[in-house]
């Protein structure tokens, strides 16, 4: 019965198939992370979901779209950020500073046709830009020393570097975000101590300068303040001359029994009539 009834309806039944594997052919889904560029017989006639910036996820042209079978074809471009490293290689820096770099760019495609038509794929995309990548980044620290890369001035060396590749990434639609440097090392050995202690001579040498101003300032504030007590001295010597002999002793009196620098044990004999013990009898002056 099913023989029967293939044979006498077979041409109809192919014709059916045959249109709904076309239907499902004509159908095409894109995602809102990716743009599609149709190709006509090799050649870009469309861009579904192109990239707009400052376009919210959700409001873009994601979504199901018609093609022609057999003469259209889709190539899939990612629309998100994409990251590229560097290998690590050797950099001289403009002091002859051997430096081993790591590296990495984002980047994202806002041209998908000039993409498809300079590089292909994604990945072929990503081959195509390292090297151009390695090489400014080699060009912008050659111009700069290796103490600029560990100061803030960094930050704008990277900036230029970002420029100059972005430039040269927009032939392939390609908009380069952002340039980082995730290590900027010296290379193990004699270039690496040498510098070591060359940072570590320039810090004691301005740890120095820095010791010597202090000792200065002390001085000059200690100078100020002998000069200041003097004044007062000689003004309290010519009001009261009995507070100033009162006071003189007591400094006597620190300065010999008091004395941190006398060795412990020593013994001083006097005779309680002393003179140099009249302010422990009160009476303050010499009989």
């Amino acid at each position: 019965m099913t023989g029967t009834f293939w044979q006498d309806h077979k041409l109809a039944l192919s014709v059916v198939a045959a249109a709904a594997v076309a239907a499902l052919l004509s159908v095409i889904e894109v995602d809102e992370t990716e743009q599609a560029v149709v190709l006509r017989n090799g050649a870009p006639v469309s861009v579904i979901n192109k990239f707009k910036p400052n376009q919210d996820f959700g409001q873009t042209g994601a979504g199901l779209y018609a093609r022609i079978p057999f003469v259209e074809t889709l190539v899939r471009v990612d629309k998100r950020i994409q990251p590229i490293e560097m290998d690590r290689q050797l950099v001289i820096s403009s002091d002859q500073q051997r430096l081993e770099v790591d590296a990495f760019a984002l980047y994202r495609v806002i041209d998908p046709v000039l993409m498809v038509s300079t590089a292909g794929t994604m990945d072929r995309l990503k081959e195509q830009l390292q090297p151009i990548l390695n090489s400014r980044l080699r060009r912008g620290l050659a111009s700069h020393t290796f103490q600029t890369l560990l100061t803030a001035e960094r930050g704008a060396v990277l900036a230029q570097i970002r420029q100059q590749f972005d430039r040269e990434a927009r032939q392939y639609g390609v908009q380069v975000i952002d340039v980082r440097i995730k290590r900027a090392d010296l290379p193990e050995g004699t270039a690496l101590e040498r510098a070591f202690a060359n940072m570590e001579a320039a810090r004691e040498q301005e740890a120095t300068a820095i010791r010597a101003d202090g000792q200065k300032q002390a001085q000059i504030i200690e100078a100020d303040a002998e000069a200041r007590a003097a004044q007062t001295y000689a003004a309290s010597f010519g009001k009261d001359p009995a507070f100033y002999d009162f006071y003189r002793a007591m400094k006597s009196y620190e300065a010999t029994m008091a004395n941190p620098q006398v060795k412990s044990g020593t013994t001083i004999v006097l005779t309680p009539d002393n003179d140099y013990l009249r302010q422990f009898r009160g009476g303050g002056k010499a009989k």
